[in-house]
This record gives C-alpha cells, structure tokens and sequence, in this order.
C-alpha cells in the first residue's frame, strides 16, 4: 500500500495538501495522533480500501511531543510491503506570522506566556524527528495555494512513475535562499542585465536578454561547469534510490541571469528526466 505523512508548520499548507490528495483518490485522515499510525496502516490494508489510490495522514504539533519524538521508530516497524513517503511543508517564519495575523487564527501552541512568532519557532524544534525523515521537503512561503496543489501533483505524486522528480528553479538572493533546495548555484558574476535601461524591465525568458547573456564568455562557460556537475551527479542521486531532487539557480534579483540559466537547464534535461519541472519563484 501507498502510505503520504504530511507534516510541517502551521500555517505552511498542510490542509490544502491534505484535500489535493483526497481530491487524487487518496484516503486522507488530518491530525492522526502517531501512535495509531500502526492501526491505521492495518486497516488500509483491508479489501474494503482497495479502492483507494493511497492512505494519507497529516501529522502535526498537536501530537503529544512523546510520540512525535517516536516518528522514526514507528516508521522502521511498518510493514515492508508499506511504501511510505513524508511530505514536509515549511515556510519563512515572517510569512507563518502574516499568515496568521490575516485570518487571525490561533496558532495551536499559541498560550498567555508564549507569542505566536515563539510558538512558531517552538514548532519547529517539535517537528524535527519528521522533518529529518522527509522524502520530499517544500518551502511554500512564495506559494500561492493554486501553485502548492500544482506541486502536490508534479512532484509528490508525479515521482511515482519511477523517476527521479527534479526541480529547477530561479530565485533572487535579496529573498534569501529556497529552505528547500539540495543544490544552490550563485551566478551572481555573470554580466547584470538590470544595468541596462532596456533589459531592466525584462527577464531571462525575453529573446533581448538571452542575446545578451549569450554574449558574454563567462556565461557559456558557468553553464558548461553546472551541466558537466549535474551530468556527473544526477545520475549518482538517482542511482541512491532518491525520489527528489531540487536544484536552485540564484542571481541577485531572480529576473535575469538565473531565470536565464534555469531555462536552459531545464530544456536541457527534459528527455533525459521526464519528471522535471521549472519553476521562477520572483517572476510567477
């Protein structure tokens, strides 16, 4: 059987990943304290679930820390014919506190003595033993709940095909680095079409700005050295059995020379991985 834990912080899309899947044919429970996970599994396995394409269970702080703290132990015991996976959502802690702050919700470990950006920081410490064990982590804090349904079906259920699911995306440094990424290259050297007037408003994908960039030695160059790394290490990954991979792409504003460069990677590598997707977090 198909076994999905979601888990992460409050606030980060746990129940809008949770209803994706159901909406998927998955037969979904929200807040399963993990000691019953054990049962739980039993039952699924019985014909009358037979129908269902997978069990999924969403698991969060809720739980008492005991059993939180025994997440590795009750997955090891799982039966082997249970093919899990762990699904972790994460966010920046300022979009978990603008996130509460405008549905105004009460955020679970919320009390008179702990503040929310407290009881958000405490949350995380309390997830870790699930964050470790993740198979697949993702950062939703520039995701809008549309974009996050999309990255339930690429990458979550699309890597059942049996390939490695790859990720290349683009992002701007002045946003900081995606929490989520396994590879991050810096192509901040590379020529800044933003210093000229008539590339400013433009990006990577504009025909005027890849003329530009193509222009410069030094491009040709850094997307020789990253493709010949993942050439070499690609394959390594998936050899290891690993269902994700998420490569970041980061130029200082995330408009042009990464966008550019997470382009062309990604049309490089679409035959060779099936299930690769692109994604510009400061352009979508």
């Amino acid at each position: 059987m198909q076994l999905i834990i979601i888990s992460g912080r409050s606030g980060s899309g746990k129940s809008t990943a949770l209803h994706q899947l159901e909406d998927e044919g998955y037969y979904c429970i929200d807040n399963l304290p993990v000691s019953l996970l054990p049962s739980l599994v039993a039952e699924a396995q019985l014909e009358e679930f037979a129908h269902f394409r997978g069990t999924a269970v969403c698991i969060d702080a809720r739980n008492a820390w005991k059993y939180l703290a025994d997440f590795g132990q009750v997955m090891d015991d799982l039966p082997a014919s249970v093919e899990s996976e762990v699904l972790f959502l994460d966010a920046e802690e300022s979009a978990l506190i603008k996130r509460f702050s405008e549905t105004r919700r009460k955020h679970p470990l919320t009390t008179d003595s702990m503040p929310l950006a407290d009881a958000i920081a405490r949350e995380r410490e309390l997830l870790e033993p699930i964050s470790s064990a993740a198979t697949l982590v993702l950062d939703t804090s520039q995701m809008t709940i549309y974009e996050l349904r999309d990255a339930i079906k690429q990458r979550l259920l699309g890597s059942r095909s049996g390939s490695m699911s790859v990720l290349i995306q683009s992002f701007g440094f002045k946003r900081g680095i995606p929490t989520d990424a396994d590879l991050v290259f810096d192509v901040r050297m590379l020529p800044n079409p933003h210093w000229v007037k008539e590339l400013r408003l433009l990006n990577g994908t504009d025909a005027a700005v890849r003329d530009f960039l193509e222009a410069q030695p030094m491009t040709g160059e850094l997307y020789a050295d990253i493709r010949n790394f993942l050439d070499t290490w690609l394959p390594r990954y998936k050899e290891s059995n690993r269902s994700y991979m998420t490569i970041a792409i980061g130029c200082t504003g995330g408009q042009h020379r990464s966008v550019y460069l997470t382009e062309r990677l990604f049309k490089n590598y679409q035959e060779q991985y099936p299930g690769i997707h692109i994604r510009h977090r400061e352009i979508q």
